[in-house]
């Protein structure tokens, strides 16, 4: 599972990534708002932790940046702010849970838990980018009225893809996502990446994978058709 910390104070910012990644999460660490903005849209995250005073960019306004451009990664924001109206401000620009600081440490642990459960739960919402349709309920892709039908695991990686265009994705988060039921390493992401690439060729599609194992895949826009 990745995250993004985005935490001003670097001493604080420090400790948290390594307690996380005591516990096993791969950790990213923006120390403004702008920098946590451009990785948030760069970088698929699993989970995301916003400090709400930050300098550039606060965490609410990055949060309602996300929200508005309809990235819907779950949002944990820490605050020094207990104030009431402050928690119900970050609620309604589209946050998940927040935490007041000072905080004890298994308690975020605990919410970063729960908010990364919530966002890992498969979806089986229609997808469309480009000119590609994927109806994970029926397990069908389609091209401008031409479909093939996916696997189960195609379906889940091109859903990944399709509900993050333009942003990179982890051979690792792919195996997080895919090897619930068996193990799925880097060799079956890279086996699956080209079953899907030869699939958007043959419908002709607007849209294609790019990247490798090392730097992540991502579905990107302007293919040739």
């Amino acid at each position: 599972m990745r995250l993004l910390l985005a935490e001003d104070e670097k001493e604080l910012s420090r400790a948290l990534v390594a307690i996380l990644q005591m516990k096993g999460y791969e950790v990213d660490a923006a120390y403004d708002g702008a920098e946590a903005y451009e990785k948030i849209t760069a970088q698929m995250y699993e989970g995301i932790i916003l400090d709400i005073m930050m300098p550039k960019m606060s965490g609410l306004e990055v949060l309602e940046k996300i929200r508005g451009e309809g990235i819907l990664t779950p949002v944990l924001l820490l605050t020094a702010k207990a104030e009431v109206e402050d928690r119900v401000e970050g609620l309604n620009r589209g946050a998940d849970d927040y935490l007041a600081k000072p905080f004890v440490m298994a308690e975020l642990l605990a919410r970063v838990n729960a908010l990364v459960r919530r966002g890992g739960v498969y979806s089986v919402q229609n997808y469309e980018v480009g000119n590609v349709q994927l109806k994970p309920d029926g397990m069908e892709l389609s091209v401008e009225g031409n479909s093939l039908r996916l696997a189960g695991n195609e379906v889940k990686m091109l859903s990944m893809f399709m509900g993050n265009p333009g942003r990179t994705i982890q051979v690792s988060q792919f195996a997080g996502h895919l090897g619930e039921e068996e193990p799925f390493d880097e060799s079956m992401v890279n086996l699956y990446v080209s079953y899907l690439k030869t699939k958007l060729d043959s419908l002709h599609a607007d849209v294609t994978i790019d990247g490798d194992a090392k730097s992540g895949y991502r579905l990107v826009e302007g293919a040739m058709v």
